[in-house]
C-alpha cells in the first residue's frame, strides 16, 4: 500500500500544515529581493553618472552647432531660429538665451527650476575673419527630476517582476516540494501510527523517488529484522528450556561416562566431581566442595617420586588447554597410587574471562603397562630376549658419541654362527629357535651387566664391550668363541657341534660414524670365516678386505648416477655356431660396461660384485632388458629370425615387477617369444629353484626360451639339470680355457656336452680363446663357441645398425652380462 504526497489528510488521518514551502519559498523571494535591490541601486547610480554625462556632452555638441550657425552667410541668430529650435530638439535642451552685442535673445522655454550650462561661443566666419563674442546659456530638465522619473520606472518594473518571480515560485515549490515531501512526512506519519503495509509513493524519477524507494527497502528490511526479532525470541525461550533439559542431560553425562571430572572455580577450588573422580581421588564431593583442588589431589612422577604441579593451576594462569606430565601417578586418599593422564583447559564466559577450570583424567596404568611392553619389545628380539638390531644401533651411536668426546675405547664383537642352516635343514626351524635361545642364554653368562649383547638377525650376534680396548676385546670374543664350539646341541637322535665366526673391532674417538664400525664388523667376521671359521679376527686399519668393500660402498653410488645419467653403455660378442651349412643364424652375447666421469669405460667385474652385495641387479637388469625390448620390438619387421637372450640375475629372479614389466612389454609389443632367450646364471637358479622355475614357466608360456649360464661350477649341476626346463647350457669358461693342456678339464667339457645332448639341450662354450681349443669342442659336438679366440665384443649399437642394413640374413643376439 502507498499514498501519494499532498497537504490535504490522507488515509484518514489529519493533514500536516505545509509551512516548508512557505519558508522555502520566502526565503529564496526575500533573498532574490535582497539581491535585487542591491543590483537596483547600483544600476541607479551608474544611471545618474550617465544622465550628467550626457547633458555635458550634449552642451559641447550643441554650442559647436550653435558656432557654426552663427558664422555663416552673415546671417543673425534671429535669422537662424528655425535651425537653433531644430537643434534644442535634437539635444533634448528646454530652451536657450543667447546674448549678443547687448542684445538677449530666447530659444525654447526657460523656467527657473531648470538646469542651465553657460558657455562662451567664439564665431568665425567662412573667410577665417573673427566674428561676434555671443554668451550662451542652455537650460534643460532637472537632473534629479530625470533621475527620479527614471529610478521610479525601473523599481516599478522590478517590482512587478519580483510579484511574479514569488508567485511563479510559490507554485513550483509547491509542486516538486511541498506536496511529495508532505506526502512523505504523511506516510511516515500512519507507518508510525501502526499501518506497516503502507509504503512511499516510488513512481517519480527524482530524488524523492529515489529516498522513498531507500525509505521502503529500509522498512522491508525492518519489518523482516522485526520478525526475526520476535522468531529469535521464541527461540530463546526454546533454547531456555532446551537448556534446562542440556544441563539435566550433562549432569547425567558426566556421571555416567568413564573419565574422572572435576571442575574448579577461578581460584582453583572445587565445585564438582563425577562419580568416577571420587572414585579414582577417593574423596567425596560433600567433603572436598570449595577446597582447592591441589590439596585433593597429590600428584608425583612414578621415575622419581618428585611433587608434579597440578595442571589445573597452570591452566588458570595461562589461561590455555594443558596436559600433565608423562609418567604421573594419583596419591589417593587412602595412600594408594593410580597411573593418570589427563588434561586442563580454562572454562571462559561470554566475554573470554576464564571462570574456572575443568580437569579430564583416567586410570592409564594398564596401558602403561602395554607401552612398557610395546618399548620392550620395539628393543628386544622377541626369540631371545636379547637386545635387536635398532637398540644395539642405538647404544653404539651412543658409544661412539661418547668415544669422540671423552677420548674413551669401545669395541664391538660381531658373531656369526657356523653350519647353522645345518640344523635348520635336519630339524627344522623350531629346533633353530631353540638353539638360538640356549646361545643367547650361554652367551648372557659372559658379558657384563654394562655390555650390550643383541641379536642383529638371522643367526648374527653383536656384543658392545664399554671400556675394552683391541686386546681385551679378543680375549672377550675368544672366549664367547670358546664357550659355543664347547656347547652341543642334541636334537632328537641327532647332535650338533656348533661353532662361530667373530669379527672384532674398536670404537674410539677416530671412529667416523655406526657404518664404518659396521663395514669393519663385517669385514673382520668374513675374514674369520674365509680363514677356516671358528675363529676370531681383529680388525686393523688398512685392511685390504676392508679396502675392498669400501670400494664396493662407493661404487653403489656410481651405479645410481650411471643409471640415472644413462652411462651404461652395451658391447656385443659372437657366438660361431661349429656345426651346421651356414642354416644356424649368428648367436652374440652384450657386455656390459660404465663410463665413469672422465669418459672411460669401466668393465662389468669392477661394479657388478658391488651391485649383487648390495641388490642393485635388480635396476642394472631392468636398465639393459628396457634397451634390448625396445629394439626387438623397432626391428622385428626386419629381423624376423633373430632370436634375443637376456641374462637375469638371481636377486631378480624375485623381483615380480620385474616379472611383470616383461609379460606386459612383450605381450604389449607384439613380440614373438620365440625371438627371446633369458640367461640365468646355475648358482643363481640353483639358491632360488621356486622362484626360477616359476620365472621360467610364466615367460615360457609366451615361448620364450632359456639358458643355464656358468654351468658347471657349483657342486650339483646335474642333480639341479633335471629340474630346470632349459633350451641351451652355457658350459663355464673355466673349465673351457685349458681343456686341450687338463684331462680333468677335458672330461668336465666333454661330460656337459654329452649330458645337453641326451636331455636335448643345446651347449655353448665360453672362452674359447684359441684354434686348438675350437677344433676340440667341434670334434666334441658342442654347439656353440664364444670368446676372443672367435670375435671381441663390438659395440652394441653397431652391430644393430649392421643388422638393419643385412638384407640376407637374420641374427640371433643373446644378450647377457659378464659377470
Amino acid at each position: 500500500m502507498s499514498c501519494s504526497g499532498s497537504t490535504s489528510s490522507q488515509c484518514g488521518k489529519p493533514a500536516v500544515p505545509a509551512r516548508l514551502s512557505i519558508k522555502i519559498a520566502g526565503v529564496v523571494f526575500w533573498g532574490v529581493l535582497l539581491v535585487g535591490m542591491l543590483l537596483t541601486l547600483l544600476q541607479v547610480s551608474s544611471l545618474e553618472e550617465e544622465i550628467r554625462g550626457r547633458h555635458v556632452l550634449n552642451t559641447a555638441r550643441f554650442t559647436e552647432r550653435l558656432e557654426v550657425l552663427a558664422g555663416e552667410g552673415g546671417r543673425t541668430l534671429v535669422e537662424q531660429e528655425a535651425a537653433i529650435r531644430g537643434l534644442l530638439r535634437d539635444y533634448g535642451f528646454l530652451g536657450v538665451v543667447i546674448e549678443e552685442g547687448g542684445r538677449r535673445y530666447r530659444f525654447g522655454e526657460t523656467p527657473e527650476n531648470a538646469d542651465v550650462h553657460r558657455r562662451v561661443l567664439h564665431a568665425t566666419h567662412a573667410d577665417d575673419r573673427p566674428g561676434e563674442v555671443h554668451a550662451v546659456t542652455l537650460y534643460h530638465q532637472g537632473l534629479s527630476k530625470e533621475i527620479d522619473q527614471r529610478r521610479k520606472l525601473f523599481l516599478i518594473a522590478m517590482g512587478l517582476m519580483f510579484s511574479i518571480f514569488g508567485v511563479v515560485l510559490q507554485r513550483v515549490l509547491d509542486r516538486v516540494l511541498t506536496r511529495p515531501f508532505m506526502g512523505m512526512v504523511e506516510t511516515a506519519r500512519a507507518f508510525t501510527s501502526g499501518d506497516t503495509g503502507i509504503r512511499f509513493d516510488e513512481r517519480r524519477e527524482d530524488e524523492f523517488g529515489f529516498l522513498a524507494r531507500f525509505f521502503n527497502q529500509a522498512l522491508d528490511h525492518l519489518l523482516n529484522q522485526q520478525r526475526e526479532l520476535q522468531e529469535a525470541l521464541v527461540r530463546v525461550q526454546e533454547s531456555e528450556a532446551a537448556l534446562f533439559e542440556e544441563k539435566e542431560r550433562a549432569e547425567v553425562t558426566l556421571h555416567s561416562i568413564g573419565d574422572a571430572v572435576i571442575t574448579t572455580d577461578r581460584a582453583g577450588c572445587i565445585e564438582y566431581l563425577n562419580p568416577v573422580a571420587e572414585r579414582l581421588t577417593g574423596w567425596d564431593l560433600k567433603k572436598v566442595r570449595g577446597l582447592p583442588l591441589r590439596q585433593v589431589m597429590r600428584l608425583v612422577n612414578e621415575n622419581n617420586r618428585q611433587p608434579v604441579e597440578n595442571p589445573v593451576d597452570q591452566c588458570l594462569e595461562c589461561g590455555e588447554i594443558l596436559e600433565l606430565a608423562a609418567h604421573t601417578l594419583l596419591i589417593r586418599e587412602n595412600g594408594e597410587e593410580v597411573a593418570i593422564a589427563d588434561s586442563a583447559a580454562p572454562i571462559r564466559n561470554r566475554s573470554g574471562d576464564v571462570i574456572g577450570a575443568v580437569m579430564v583424567f583416567h586410570d592409564v596404568g594398564h596401558a602403561r603397562k602395554l607401552a612398557r611392553q610395546l618399548s620392550y619389545q620395539a628393543s628386544h628380539d622377541a626369540l631371545t630376549g636379547l637386545y635387536n638390531r635398532r637398540e644395539f644401533e642405538e647404544r653404539l651411536r651412543q658409544a661412539i658419541e661418547d668415544a669422540r668426546k671423552r677420548g674413551t675405547s669401545h669395541a664391538v664383537c660381531y658373531l656369526d654362527l657356523d653350519q647353522f642352516k645345518v640344523v635348520n635343514d635336519t630339524c627344522g626351524h623350531l629346533a633353530g629357535d631353540e638353539l638360538l635361545c640356549q646361545l643367547a642364554h650361554l652367551l648372557q653368562g659372559k658379558v657384563r651387566e654394562t655390555d650390550v649383547l643383541a641379536r642383529l638377525g638371522g643367526d648374527e650376534f653383536g656384543v658392545l664391550l664399554h671400556g675394552c680396548n683391541l686386546e681385551q676385546a679378543a680375549r672377550v670374543a675368544d672366549e664367547l668363541r670358546q664357550v659355543i664350539h664347547e656347547y652341543r646341541y642334541v636334537r632328537d637322535e641327532y647332535s650338533f657341534d656348533v661353532g662361530v665366526s667373530i669379527g672384532v673391532v674398536g670404537v674410539s674417538e677416530q671412529t667416523a660414524d655406526l657404518a664404518e664400525v659396521y663395514s669393519a664388523a663385517d669385514v673382520a667376521c668374513y675374514a674369520a670365516k674365509d680363514a677356516g671359521r671358528n675363529r676370531v679376527h681383529v680388525y686393523q686399519p688398512g685392511d685390504r678386505e676392508l679396502e675392498r668393500r669400501r670400494g664396493e660402498m662407493r661404487w653403489v653410488a656410481r651405479i645410481h648416477q650411471a643409471i640415472d645419467e644413462d652411462r651404461f653403455i652395451l658391447y656385443c660378442q659372437a657366438l660361431e655356431p661349429l656345426h651346421g651349412e651356414g642354416d644356424e643364424p649368428p648367436h652374440y652375447e652384450v657386455l656390459l660396461r660404465i663410463c665413469d666421469d672422465n669418459g672411460r669405460e669401466v668393465p662389468p667385474m669392477a661394479f657388478i660384485p658391488a651391485a649383487e652385495r648390495y641388490n642393485l641387479m635388480p635396476l642394472i637388469d631392468r636398465w639393459v632388458v628396457e634397451r634390448v625390448l625396445g629394439v626387438v620390438a623397432a626391428g622385428q619387421a626386419r629381423d624376423r629370425e633373430a632370436v634375443w637372450a637376456i641374462n637375469i640375475s638371481g636377486q631378480s629372479l624375485g623381483d615380480a615387477q620385474l616379472l611383470e614389466y616383461l609379460l606386459e612389454a612383450i605381450g604389449g609389443a607384439g613380440l614373438d617369444g620365440n625371438r627371446l632367450c633369458f640367461e640365468i646364471t646355475e648358482t643363481a637358479a640353483i639358491a632360488n629353484l621356486r622362484r626360477a622355475t616359476r620365472f621360467m614357466e610364466r615367460l615360457r608360456a609366451l615361448g620364450c626360451q632359456f639358458a643355464l649360464d656358468d654351468f658347471g661350477s657349483g657342486l650339483s649341476s646335474f642333480a639341479y639339470l633335471k629340474n630346470l626346463e632349459v633350451d641351451y647350457l652355457k658350459i663355464d669358461g673355466s673349465f673351457v680355457r685349458d681343456m686341450c693342456s687338463d684331462p680333468v678339464d677335458y672330461a668336465m667339457v666333454e661330460a656337459i656336452s654329452n649330458v645337453g645332448h641326451i636331455m636335448g639341450i643345446r651347449t655353448i662354450a665360453e672362452f674359447v680363446e684359441s684354434e686348438e681349443v675350437r677344433l676340440a669342442l667341434m670334434e666334441m659336438g658342442v654347439d656353440f663357441a664364444q670368446g676372443y679366440g672367435i670375435s671381441p665384443p663390438r659395440r652394441f649399437d653397431e652391430v644393430v645398425a649392421g643388422l638393419q642394413e643385412a638384407d640376407d640374413s637374420a641374427t640371433v643376439i643373446p644378450f647377457s652380462m659378464s659377470r
